[in-house]
């Protein structure tokens, strides 16, 4: 059974053909526009102080909006989403808080616990769950603490404020689905989980994004109450909301005790005592129900903005719920029963949300397994997110603003002036990193290719498109810098995804995957030119993603120094693999890319020789005396010199290999012929690459960039426990260096490399992850393929001791199994009951109303496997569930026993 045989399916099939619109709506509000780049007209670019969240009530943001549990349509003209407030905070809860880079001890940081529970790709059913104290929230306890504490101490949490104890707290329970691709249904359920009456005020609201304050277009949309006599009587709760464009909009409000109305447009006397053209003002509802000022809102019932308000008192243990309805507005013609199916539509679409997951996650999954792999899929639905930014008005400054300083045109993006961004993204995290980067991206379609392959598709293709790549062929790496340079993962993804659609689906999508070679030719080009500086295979990429992997900063090398990257040189080898393989598959229907198939298989080769000599170990990055792949420092005046980093930088190699069955060659005999003359007459570069040419024990042939003694000394490392082999997975620095810091002195200038399996404890590239010690979903998943790619070429006969000194000895393919139940340890229940991702927090591990809620972070202890970084990095940490999937296809079984450090 296929996913297009659900009722989603069907869904989906008529948004692929453009037959209807149930995509228009959708989670694509942020959960942080502050503190962005894109609201960041400073001199100095310090985007955290210039635009912070004291700033976010009062202020109107510029390209994009944020809000709890929000939705809006695609080109988010209208949005709506929750605001709470419980008595006691200081300000009405409209948004997220958390911590900027510079007041985090560990950098930015969140500080509230929301869970993404549900997703459907069309967004005809969602959920998520906010927990809201009942205490005043301790704002400023959480930077105080912070800040008192350094590199080498934990962040202090939420939880760790004692807000939580006795349950003292409500759960916000907020469900979307949808009647028609414009009528949805939101019901929103508070739970009081303390041991007394608590009062809470929900406010639901309304708003238009801002685009008539900048001068660029002064049409202004509006939001009033419905003009008819029942309206007029007090028998009505009807917002009607009018937008040139979207149209006429209803939300439908049962039983509101008021409705409320105001300007989303900057309060510019609160924040610079400088008198308003508006009366009304973005901050009106905290100012009316916190502070009391009954003259904040309108009295006419009209404005940009508007919110239901409802003020209710939970008893102990007891529920309240609310229900809206935000349905368009056609010829006039208002609902005349809005609630009368809601508890039918909301169960069908709970139903159809149960048959779709039936059918992409496993039956035979255990219950648990299931649950982590239907949250992973939720969470990289939950954050696609609206992302605006038109690097050219950016840089210049609105007409109806005062110029941005003359430093901006010299500083961050001012390359990227043709950069229009105007589209709905997949994010790695919405309040962390709200705001696209391209090799996450990569690894977020592998997910979505599951559930929704038209989806992956559409992404991938829009970093390819002229208005984002750069006209040299650069693709953009992430709003802070888009000249920052990201491993090129996104050919690799699209053949990933083309192969999840075909097998699971039977669409062989050629058109698809033949656009992004054709695009992914510019990027290859770019890389050649721009990253090898020497003109011998050898590249430069610098941070590549793996922030602060190294012993110094790779972006920021002395003068007249280059670095030979590992890493970023077998990231080429594998761009050039993927390319050649992707040839080979348009050469199926048009034999002329037999051609440019040979020119990639070639440049493999070169690529693989310049780092992996077999004759000439000196120009090798490959250390024959340690048997592991290093970075090497290149200077005119010093013969190259290995970093003797024992990192994730040294196992990038495998992760270009790929088997085919030997006659796969016979079906392409223009390719074939070149390829067995350049076999025949360049032995010396071929013979580096390994067993390329000779059939292995399942009659395969394999392109790998490692040889058979290689891989068998890398293996080594990588399934030692006192090495690499975390109960947990691989982590991206062995623990060796725990022992054996590395210390680097270079030019007077003394670097070091420890071994940190947890939060960074240097500030390296910005000090927001970390890279030393810690285990990575993404790389994992990128050594899980790899292994199973040796294993189809070498077979049962090649074992390994796994783990290294345990006298078991494995196949690779039952090593590979062995590291994916390591890597879904973190998230399971073990014996015990606890998860440990988690940590040692009793109440997420036992607490029956928070021990099923996953957080997917960004990475996670390299000895615990408690989760650190980003905790909604649901992206690439969404990996999980297709790991979980691969298990299942394989015959594997989960194993949730802790594994003893």
């Amino acid at each position: 059974m296929s996913i297009y045989d659900t009722a989603e399916g069907v869904r989906l099939r008529l948004i692929e053909q453009k037959k209807d619109h149930w995509n228009r709506w959708g989670p694509f509000v942020a959960e942080r526009a502050w503190g962005t780049v894109r609201e960041d007209y400073s001199a100095d670019g310090e985007a955290w102080s210039y635009f912070p969240h004291e700033h976010a009530r009062f202020r109107a943001y510029r390209w994009n909006e944020d809000g709890i549990a929000g939705i809006c349509d695609r080109h988010q003209f209208l949005c709506f989403a929750l605001a709470l407030w419980n008595g006691r905070d200081p300000y009405l809860k409209e948004r997220l808080f958390g911590l900027t880079g510079p007041e985090g001890n560990h950098g930015e940081d969140v500080k509230e616990y929301y869970f993404y529970l549900d997703n459907t790709p069309s967004h005809s059913y969602m959920k998520y769950l906010y927990k809201y104290p009942q205490a005043e929230y301790p704002y400023d306890q959480l930077r105080e603490e912070n800040r008192l504490r350094g590199k080498g101490d934990e962040e202090f949490e939420l939880v760790d404020t004692g807000i939580f104890d006795e349950g003292r707290y409500f759960d916000v329970t907020v469900e979307y689905a949808k009647a028609e691709p414009e009528d949805l249904l939101v019901r929103i359920v508070v739970a009081n989980r303390g041991p007394d009456a608590a009062p809470i005020h929900v406010v639901p609201t309304l708003w238009f994004r801002n685009s008539w304050q900048w001068g660029r277009d002064d049409r202004r949309p509006s939001i009033g109450l419905r003009n008819d006599v029942q309206q007029k009587r007090g028998k009505g709760n009807i917002l009607v909301a009018h937008h040139w464009q979207l149209g006429d909009y209803a939300l439908y409000c049962s039983g509101a005790d008021e409705l409320l109305f105001t300007e989303n447009e900057t309060n510019t006397s609160r924040l610079y005592g400088v008198p308003s053209q508006a009366p009304y003002y973005k901050d009106a509802f905290h100012a009316y129900i916190v502070d009391g000022n009954l003259g904040a809102v309108n009295p006419d019932s009209t404005g940009t903005k508007a919110a239901a308000h409802y003020t209710r008192t939970v008893d102990a243990g007891d529920t309240i719920t609310i229900d809206l309805r935000l349905a368009s507005v056609l010829d006039g013609h208002f609902l005349k029963v809005p609630f009368a199916d809601f508890d039918s539509v909301l169960t069908q679409r709970r139903t159809e949300a149960d048959e779709f997951y039936d059918v992409v996650i496993p039956a035979k999954l255990s219950a648990d397994a299931k649950m982590v792999a239907r949250q992973a899929f939720a969470g990289v639905l939950w954050s696609k997110q609206f992302y605006h930014y038109v690097v050219t008005d950016w840089l210049e400054g609105d007409p109806a603003q005062p110029p941005p300083p003359a430093e901006r045109n010299g500083g961050r993006n001012n390359e990227w002036r043709h950069l229009f961004t105007r589209d709905v993204i997949s994010m790695p995290d919405k309040w962390e990193f709200p705001w696209f980067a391209s090799w996450d991206l990569g690894f977020h379609c592998v997910n979505l290719a599951y559930i929704d392959p038209h989806f992956a598709k559409e992404q991938i293709l829009l970093m390819l498109r002229e208005w984002y790549m750069h006209p040299n062929g650069q693709i953009p790496a992430y709003e802070w810098d888009f000249s920052g340079v990201n491993p090129p993962v996104l050919s690799l993804a699209a053949r990933y995804v083309f192969e999840i659609e075909r097998q699971h689906t039977g669409v062989a999508d050629y058109a698809f995957i033949e656009r992004v070679f054709q695009k992914m030719l510019l990027n290859f080009t770019w890389w050649v030119n721009r990253k090898d500086a020497l003109g011998k295979n050898v590249f430069q990429g610098g941070f590549l993603g793996m922030d602060n992997i190294g012993v110094f900063d790779r972006d920021k090398l002395p003068p007249g120094y280059l670095l030979g990257q590992a890493d970023g040189t077998s990231w080429m080898a594998a761009f050039a693999k993927n390319m050649y393989s992707i040839a080979l598959l348009l050469a199926e229907k048009n034999p002329t890319y037999e051609d440019v198939a040979s020119k990639f298989w070639e440049h493999y080769i070169f690529i693989a020789n310049s780092m992996n000599s077999k004759r000439d170990p000196s120009k090798s990055l490959w250390d024959e005396e340690d048997g592991f792949f290093y970075d090497h420092l290149i200077s005119r005046e010093h013969k190259p010199m290995p970093i003797r980093a024992r990192t994730m930088v040294g196992f990038v190699s495998i992760f270009g290999a790929s088997t085919v069955p030997a006659d796969t060659f016979d079906r392409y005999p223009d390719f074939q012929r070149r390829r067995q003359w350049f076999i025949e007459h360049r032995p010396n570069l071929v013979e580096s690459v390994g067993a390329m040419s000779d059939p292995g024990a399942n009659h395969n042939l394999i392109l790998g960039l490692v040889r058979t003694d290689q891989l068998r000394s890398m293996l080594k490392y990588m399934l030692d426990e006192n090495e690499f082999f975390s109960p947990y997975g691989v982590r991206s620095v062995s623990r060796y260096h725990k022992d054996n810091p590395l210390v680097l002195k270079l030019d007077g200038q003394e670097s070091r490399l420890d071994y940190e399996p947890g939060e960074s404890m240097t500030d390296l590239f910005g000090g927001n992850s970390n890279w030393r010690g810690p285990i990575w979903m993404p790389v994992n998943f990128l050594i899980l393929l790899a292994l199973k790619q040796y294993h189809l070429y070498y077979g049962d006969a090649f074992q390994v001791e796994c783990p290294t000194g345990s006298g078991q000895m494995k196949s690779l393919g039952q090593v590979a199994e062995e590291l994916e139940q390591r890597v879904v340890r973190i998230f399971l229940r073990d014996t015990e009951g606890n998860r440990p991702v988690f940590g040692s927090c009793a109440m997420f591990n036992k607490d029956p109303h928070w021990c099923d809620l996953i957080p997917f972070h960004e990475y996670f202890h390299g000895d615990t496997g408690r989760g650190c970084g980003a905790s909604h990095q649901t992206g690439w940490t969404g990996l999980i569930a297709q790991v979980l999937i691969d298990m299942d296809e394989q015959g594997g079984q989960v194993d949730r026993h802790r594994v003893d450090d």
